[in-house]
């Protein structure tokens, strides 16, 4: 390798090429490229002398060139098969959202957001990773019948799921909160404070977070020697636990617990107990899941699990990228994160 050699561009000039890199840093066209896509066998003395051949020139890649070197986008798909309402206003959302771009912004990857909704939608969105517009695929609010783990298993992208899948679990990586752990200790909590009739307000069944942290309550209720006959299904929206806490309370009047599988359906609940004049927690105590912003402005502020949703996007994130960038080595795997309990006036 030759010694780099300087140079100066007049003012107006063409945009500098490849071939000039190379020229100026002393070393061939492909090690220029090699260097400058990011590939292997580039030693660290020509590594440094194509970098500031480039800082010199001002060179800039030409991204149509460099996907074609590197077969890859710098892109990765965040999928959420929810319809489109509830992914710009469930704040879960716009966690995992700031989470996945804070990781990839270090890298210079752009986030593309895919909304999934049942049917055609799917379909199109499928067609769409298995054509490789994107490097990879990070999966949140999965369903039972969307099947996304084995669809994306079965074409090779590599991916991660934000939640443990209904199937395919072992054929793809996923990061998840302790859901039965969490809903179990909170429930615990209302036994403590004396409740001997606790229902529960449980999210979708054809998810696993809500079938997790039914579990979490059903356990927390046997333990007890208690009846686990008061439960009914929200949406995790607001308005959706309004209507399942007024369904609820109908069927079972003398409630004196309510364990609410999310902060924004336990907000809608709490509306439904004021209009039933039910004081909280002097008359009936309510626990929510997630502490995501709504917990700490609910009147009253609500006790409630806090799992840390951008955290957890962020490991995600790390996870996915070591799997775009050797592919060979991945392999399922899946990552627990603890909840935490926060105690606040409504239990």
């Amino acid at each position: 390798m030759t010694t780099p050699r300087t140079t100066s561009r007049p003012a107006g000039s063409a945009s500098p090429t490849l071939d000039e890199v190379a020229r100026v840093a002393g070393v061939s066209r492909a090690t220029a490229s090699r260097a400058i896509n990011g590939g292997n066998r580039v030693s660290a003395r020509a590594q440094a002398a194509v970098d500031a051949a480039v800082r010199t020139l001002g060179y800039v890649p030409n991204p149509a060139a460099r996907s074609l070197v590197t077969r890859r986008t710098d892109s990765i798909a965040v999928v959420v098969p929810e319809p489109d309402d509830r992914v710009f206003s469930d704040p879960f959302f716009a966690g995992t959202l700031r989470g996945v771009n804070r990781v990839l912004a270090e890298r210079d990857i752009q986030l593309v957001l895919l909304l999934a909704r049942p049917g055609a939608s799917t379909a199109r969105t499928l067609r769409y990773l298995t054509n490789r517009h994107v490097d990879g695929a990070l999966v949140t609010s999965h369903h039972r019948d969307d099947r996304l783990a084995e669809h994306l298993a079965d074409i090779g992208l590599p991916c991660v799921f934000g939640g443990r899948p209904w199937t395919g679990g072992d054929r793809v990586a996923y990061v998840d909160v302790d859901n039965t752990a969490g809903e179990r200790e909170v429930t615990e909590l209302l036994l403590a404070r004396g409740c001997t009739r606790i229902g529960t307000v449980a999210g979708p069944a054809d998810m696993t977070a809500a079938e997790d942290r039914l579990a979490g309550w059903r356990q927390a209720m046997a333990a007890a020697g208690l009846p686990a006959d008061a439960v009914e299904h929200g949406d995790f929206t607001e308005d959706g636990g309004e209507a399942a806490t007024r369904a609820l309370m109908e069927r079972h009047p003398d409630l004196d617990g309510l364990v609410v599988a999310s902060d924004l359906m336990a907000a809608g609940a709490l509306r439904v107990l004021a209009g039933l004049g039910r004081r909280v927690p002097e008359d009936i105590a309510v626990v929510g899941f997630d502490d995501l912003g709504v917990a700490e402005r609910t009147s009253p502020p609500l006790t409630t699990v806090r799992q840390p949703v951008t955290e957890m996007a962020e490991r995600a994130t790390r996870l996915l990228l070591e799997r775009v960038d050797d592919p060979d080595s991945a392999h399922p795997m899946r990552l627990i994160i603890p909840p935490t309990l926060v105690r606040r006036d409504s239990a």
